[in-house]
């Protein structure tokens, strides 16, 4: 299931075991636990980090790392931009 069209976060809750690690890892909360399952509670938040990705064991989570916000603000950070960009609108 298609969790944003602002970003590549997909996510099948029917292979959540309800280990919680997407809530610990995402620094934007996109993920929350309830009634033993995670939840995309803000799933246009996504950043595409990855971090839920790499620490979901079930493999219930993908997200095409390496583009959007993230990519974008270390891109910028490397080459001195002052102010990230990337094409989330």
């Amino acid at each position: 299931m298609g969790a944003s069209e602002l970003n590549t976060l997909q996510y099948d809750p029917k292979l959540c075991i309800g280990c919680g690690m997407c809530s610990i890892v995402c620094p934007h909360a996109v993920f929350a636990q309830n009634d033993h399952v995670a939840q995309l509670v803000y799933p246009d938040a996504c950043m595409e980090c990855g971090a839920c990705q790499r620490n979901c064991p079930t493999g219930a989570i993908a997200v095409d790392s390496g583009v959007g916000c993230a990519a974008a603000m270390m891109r910028d950070a490397l080459t001195g931009r002052k102010e990230a960009t990337c094409e989330c609108g």
